[in-house]
C-alpha cells in the first residue's frame, strides 16, 4: 500500500501522521546522547581524527534536529495539506542529515579507519537505531526510505570494499534487511492508517447518532440489563425537566415516573399502571403504547419495546396538540358546528345505545321539529340571518336536554328530540306541549325581529318493538301531517298516517310511470275576449286518469311531481301537445302554457320552446308562456334573461296569478311582459265588496298604459262577468262560467262560437250608457 502521494491519503489522516513525527523528542535526545558517546569512545580508543569529525558532525545534527522537533511539537496543528507537507520536508531534511552521520560512522569504522572495536560499535549503533525507523517514522514513507539508505548502504559499501568474499556477501545481505525494515514500516503505517480511519469513521457515526438522538422530537431512554438508564437524549431531559441527559443516567423506570409523582403531575396509581405496562412491554418484546394525561392538562404518550443486546428502549413525547386536535375532530364529527348540538349520526348513535340498554319494555318517544317557512327567511333576509334563527331555536331546545332527553340538529331547519322512559302518551304530550310553548315568541337576529313558528311530529313506541330508523320515519309522517293541517302545531303518529304515506309512495311510482309512458292528457280551458265573447285563446291544463283510482286532481299530482323533480318533464309534454293541437285550430286562436319555476332554472327552457314550435309548425306569436311569481323569486336576473330570449323568438309572456305575491307591481315595468292574469281571489267577493271592485279597476287602469293586456281568472257567475264588462273592462276572462276544460277537438269546434250570454252583456252595456 503506497501512501506517499497526496491523492492517496485523506488530508485529515495525513496531518495526524505528520504530527507523530514531532511527538517524542525525549527518546530522540537519548538516542543522540548514546550515539555521540559511542563515537567519542571509539575516538578515545583509536585517536583517529575521522571519528572526531563524525563526533562534531553528529553533535551539530543533534542540535539542529532537536530544535526542529521542539519547534513543531508545540506549534498549532497544520490547517491544510501544504502546511503539513512543509513540516514533513523539514523533518526529512534534518532526519536525512542524522542518517548520513550514522552511515558515515559505519563507513569510517568498517573501511576508512578500520578498527575491530570501531567496526562492532558502528554496526551496533546503526542496527539499534534502525529498529526505531518504523516506529518513529511511519508517518513519512520518504523518511523511512532515506533512513534505510543512509544507514545501511554505507555498511554494505564498507563490507564490499573490504574485498574478501565473506565481507562481500555480508555487504550484499543488507538488501533483505533494507526490504524487511521498509516492509515493517509500511505495515505499521497501514495498520495505523486503518485504525485511524476506523476511529474517524466511528467518531462520525457517533456524532451522527448523537445528533440524531438529540434532535429527535421524542424523548428516548435506553435501559441496560439492570433496568437502569444507559442512554438518554436531550428531549427526554427536557420533558423530565432536567438540565442534561446525563442527569437521567442510572435511573430506573420507577425513579423516572416518581419524578412526575413528586411534582404533582402524576397520581401514584397512574405511576404504578404506567410502570407495569412499560415493564410488561419490555419483558414481552412487543410494542406497547400508554397515553398519560397529566394534572396540568398535558398528554404524554409512552412507547416501550425490547432492543438488541438486552437493551430496552422507551420513547415518549408530548402529544397534547395531537390529543386536542383529535378531540376537536371528534367533536366536529359528532356535533353540529352552528348549534353545538349532536348531529344526525351522533344522535343516531346515542339513541341506539340508549335503546339497547335498560328495560326493553319501557316506552320511549321521538319528535322531529321543522321551522315553518324557513326558506323564505333565507331567501329574503339571507343565510346568515337564517343561521341566527336556527341558533336561537337550538338555544331554547338545548335548555330542555338532560339525561333522559337528547336534542339534535338533524340538518337544515330540522331538529330531533328523543325522550327516554316516557310514562304514557299523556306524559309525552305534556312534554311536547311545554316545548312548543317555550319556542313561541319573537327573537332578535341582527336587528331583525323574527317570530319562531314550528311544526312537529312525534311517535311513542315500546323499545322492544322498534328501532331508531323506524321511529324517525313515523315521526316524519306525523310532521308531514301537521304541516298539511296548517303548520304551527305538532301531531302524534297514527297508523293511518303510515297507510297514507304508503299510498303516497305508490302514487308517486304510478305518476312516474305515467309520465314516462306519456299516460297523461292535455285539456284546454277557454279564454274569452270581452269584446267579442268568442274564444281568443285557451290555457293548456294537464290531467291524469289513474287506472285504478280514476281522475287525480292536479292539486294532488302536480305537487307530487314537483317533490319528485319530474315537473319539467310534465311541462315539456304539455308544451309539445299544446303546440301540436293549436296548429290545427283557426289562426285567431292561440294557446297558453304554464311553465314551472324549475323550468326557469335551466337554460334548456329556451330550446324546449324552440323544439315545440319547430315540431308543430305553430307560429311563435300564437304561443303564450305563463310565468309564475315563484319562478321570478328564485332568480330574477336569470329569469329576466330567459324571458327576453323567449320574446326574441316571438313568444308572448304572461304573468300568472298576479297579485298573490308581495312584490307583483315591481314586475310590471322590469320585465318584458305582454299580459297579466289577475288571480281569482280578487274576484271572489267583487259583487259584494266595493273595495275589491276598485282594486280590480285600479289594476286594469294601471296595466293599460304600460301596454299590457289583462285576463281575469275565476269567473264563475254571470253577475261577476257583468260587473267586469261594465266597470272593470278587462281584455279577456277565464273561468267555469264558460264551461269546464275541453279537449283539443272541443276547442276547435267552438272557436267561432259566441257565448249565449253575450247578448245580455251587450244589453247591459247599452243600458249603462243611457
Amino acid at each position: 500500500m503506497n501512501l506517499i502521494k497526496k491523492n492517496e491519503i485523506p488530508v485529515d489522516v495525513y496531518i495526524p501522521f505528520v504530527e507523530t513525527l514531532f511527538r517524542d523528542g525525549l527518546t530522540l535526545s537519548i538516542g543522540f546522547f548514546a550515539q555521540t558517546l559511542l563515537v567519542v569512545l571509539v575516538y578515545w580508543k583509536t585517536m583517529d581524527p575521522a571519528y572526531l569529525a563524525v563526533t562534531l558532525g553528529l553533535l551539530a545534527v543533534a542540535f539542529l534536529r532537536l530544535r526542529n522537533i521542539r519547534k513543531y511539537r508545540h506549534a498549532p496543528s497544520p490547517q491544510n495539506w501544504e502546511e503539513a507537507r512543509r513540516r514533513e520536508n523539514d523533518y526529512i531534511l534534518y532526519g536525512s542529515m542524522h542518517g548520513f552521520m550514522l552511515g558515515a560512522f559505519c563507513f569510517v569504522g568498517i573501511y576508512l579507519a578500520y578498527d575491530p572495536f570501531a567496526e562492532i560499535a558502528a554496526v551496533c549503533v546503526t542496527l539499534a537505531s534502525a529498529t526505531s525507523i518504523a516506529g518513529r517514522n511511519y508517518g513519512s514513507p520518504r523518511m523511512v526510505v532515506i533512513f534505510i539508505m543512509t544507514m545501511t548502504w554505507p555498511i554494505s559499501l564498507g563490507f564490499i570494499l573490504r574485498g574478501d568474499p565473506y565481507h562481500f556477501i555480508l555487504g550484499l545481505l543488507s538488501a533483505p534487511f533494507l526490504f524487511a525494515i521498509k516492509r515493517f514500516a509500511d505495515l505499521v503505517r497501514e495498520v495505523l492508517f486503518a485504525a485511524l480511519s476506523e476511529e474517524k469513521k466511528a467518531n462520525r457515526i457517533a456524532q451522527r447518532f448523537n445528533r440524531a438522538l438529540n434532535t429527535m422530537s421524542h424523548g428516548l431512554v435506553m435501559l441496560g440489563p439492570d433496568g437502569r438508564v444507559a442512554v438518554a437524549n436531550a428531549e427526554a431531559a427536557h420533558l423530565m425537566s432536567l438540565k442534561s441527559p446525563d442527569a437521567l443516567l442510572g435511573r430506573s423506570i420507577h425513579g423516572l415516573l416518581m419524578r412526575g409523582v413528586a411534582g404533582g403531575m402524576l397520581a401514584p396509581k397512574d405511576c404504578r399502571y404506567i410502570e407495569a405496562q412499560l415493564t410488561r412491554a419490555l419483558r414481552e418484546g412487543r410494542d406497547r403504547k400508554v397515553l398519560v394525561s397529566l394534572a396540568n392538562g398535558q398528554h404524554y404518550e409512552f412507547s416501550a419495546r425490547e432492543g438488541s443486546q438486552e437493551l430496552g428502549v422507551i420513547t415518549f413525547e408530548d402529544v397534547t396538540a395531537r390529543v386536542e386536535a383529535e378531540d376537536k375532530i371528534r367533536f366536529m364529527a359528532r356535533y353540529d358546528n352552528l348549534t353545538g348540538l349532536p348531529n344526525r349520526a351522533y344522535f343516531h348513535e346515542l339513541v341506539g345505545e340508549a335503546m339497547v340498554s335498560g328495560d326493553r319494555d319501557r316506552l320511549c318517544g321521538l319528535a322531529v321539529l321543522d321551522l315553518d317557512d324557513f326558506k323564505s327567511v333565507n331567501d329574503t333576509l339571507g343565510h346568515p340571518i337564517g343561521d341566527g334563527l336556527i341558533y336561537a331555536v337550538a338555544e331554547r331546545l338545548a335548555a330542555i336536554a338532560r339525561q333522559d332527553i337528547t336534542v339534535s340538529r338533524f340538518g337544515g331547519d330540522e331538529f330531533m328530540i328523543f325522550f327516554d322512559r316516557v310514562e304514557d302518551e299523556s306524559h309525552l304530550t305534556s312534554q311536547l306541549d311545554e316545548i312548543f310553548a317555550g319556542l313561541q315568541g319573537e327573537v332578535d337576529v341582527a336587528g331583525h325581529g323574527l317570530r319562531i313558528q314550528a311544526s312537529g311530529g312525534a311517535v311513542l313506541s315500546r323499545v322492544k318493538d322498534t328501532d331508531v330508523d323506524a321511529m324517525i320515519v313515523k315521526a316524519d309522517l306525523a310532521l308531514y301531517k301537521a304541516k298539511e293541517l296548517g303548520k304551527n302545531s305538532w301531531r302524534l303518529f297514527e297508523a293511518s298516517m303510515d297507510a297514507a304515506f304508503r299510498n303516497r309512495q305508490l302514487m308517486k311510482a304510478d305518476l312516474r310511470t305515467a309520465v314516462e309512458s306519456k299516460g297523461l292528457r292535455v285539456v284546454y280551458q277557454p279564454i274569452v275576449a270581452m269584446s267579442t265573447m268568442r274564444i281568443a285563446s285557451c290555457e293548456a291544463l294537464c290531467r291524469w286518469d289513474h287506472p285504478d283510482l280514476g281522475p287525480i286532481s292536479p292539486s294532488i299530482f302536480i305537487p307530487l311531481a314537483e317533490e319528485m323533480g319530474i315537473i319539467s318533464e310534465i311541462s315539456t309534454f304539455v308544451l309539445q301537445a299544446a303546440c301540436a293541437e293549436c296548429a290545427k285550430w283557426p289562426d285567431q286562436t292561440s294557446v297558453s302554457v304554464n311553465l314551472s319555476a324549475k323550468d326557469f332554472r335551466n337554460r334548456d327552457v329556451i330550446q324546449k320552446v324552440r323544439d315545440a314550435l319547430a315540431g308543430s309548425g305553430l307560429a311563435a306569436s300564437r304561443l303564450e308562456i305563463e310565468v309564475t311569481e315563484t319562478a321570478l323569486l328564485d332568480d330574477k336576473s336569470l329569469t329576466r334573461q330567459y324571458i327576453e330570449e323567449l320574446k326574441q323568438i316571438g313568444v308572448r309572456i304572461a304573468l300568472d296569478d298576479f297579485g298573490t305575491g308581495y312584490s307583483s307591481l315591481s314586475y310590471l315595468h322590469k320585465l318584458p311582459l305582454d299580459k297579466i292574469k289577475i288571480d281569482r281571489s280578487f274576484l271572489m267577493d267583487v259583487t259584494q265588496n266595493p273595495r275589491s271592485l276598485e282594486l280590480l279597476k285600479g289594476i286594469v287602469n294601471l296595466s293599460r298604459p304600460l301596454g299590457l293586456s289583462v285576463t281575469v281568472e275565476g269567473v264563475e257567475t254571470f253577475e261577476q262577468l257583468k260587473i267586469l264588462a261594465l266597470q272593470v273592462k278587462p281584455d279577456l276572462v277565464q273561468g267555469f262560467l264558460f264551461g269546464s276544460a275541453l279537449s283539443a277537438s272541443g276547442i276547435e269546434s267552438m272557436s267561432n262560437t259566441v257565448w249565449p250570454f253575450a247578448k245580455d252583456i251587450n244589453t247591459a252595456k247599452r243600458a249603462a250608457r243611457r
